[in-house]
């Protein structure tokens, strides 16, 4: 955890709507929910239509809908506790009852490594035949093992891995624009030549996301 999954979402989702694309956002992360905060959707609950729920909109234009559990508690901090079947039973929600509308693309933001929240999200969207995953990491040695443990899960569940994308990688001065590596480099790129997958690029650290 803490690779940057959501903000990479969130911003894959915001890039999908400045192209003109309608797009929905759903947060699965039921342990961690931050959709919601990060959008500044944190105040926002949803209401119920015949057809299932409303996701909620980030402006009147309604080209952004995003989900998550963090809409359906009275108490932010409380935290979920559940089990498996409960789990996969608020994904399939999600993604069967809720009010989608059409759209173009659906971005789906998952809790970190290859949990329930995982296996319910593959089992249900392998009839809707995703594109597939895009896989996060860091340049550290960690989280790279760790992504690699989820191309494994990928390819065993035969979701298609869309590439690998290394956040945090370098912070680049102000100042000078020059780029200064906080942690160690390259991870991200050996990890994808390692096993064969799409290197779609470096994210720079950015202190501003943490405001």
């Amino acid at each position: 955890g803490g690779v940057g999954k959501s903000t990479v979402a969130v911003e894959l989702a915001l890039t999908l709507v400045s192209m003109g694309k309608k797009v929905g956002l759903l947060d699965v992360d039921l342990c961690g929910p931050s959709i919601p905060k990060m959008l500044s959707l944190d105040h926002h609950s949803i209401h119920q239509c015949p057809q299932g729920w409303v996701p909620v909109y980030t402006d009147a234009s309604q080209q952004l809908a995003v989900m998550s559990i963090g809409f359906l508690l009275a108490n932010k901090n409380d935290p979920i506790i559940w089990r498996g079947p409960k789990k996969h039973a608020m994904i399939r929600q999600f993604l069967a009852d809720v009010c989608w509308g059409e759209l173009d693309y659906l971005v789906v933001d998952t809790p970190p490594g290859t949990s329930d929240e995982h296996m319910s999200t593959v089992e249900v969207l392998r009839g809707l035949n995703p594109d597939g995953a895009i896989l996060v990491t860091t340049p550290q040695a960690l989280s790279v093992g760790d992504v690699l443990r989820e191309v494994t899960f990928c390819r065993k569940t035969g979701l298609p891995v869309l590439g690998i994308v290394e956040n945090m990688s370098g912070f680049v001065c102000p100042n000078c624009a020059e780029c200064s590596n906080i942690f160690s480099s390259g991870g991200g790129e050996e990890l994808a030549k390692m096993t064969n997958v799409p290197f779609l690029g470096r994210i720079p650290l950015e202190p501003r996301l943490a405001e």
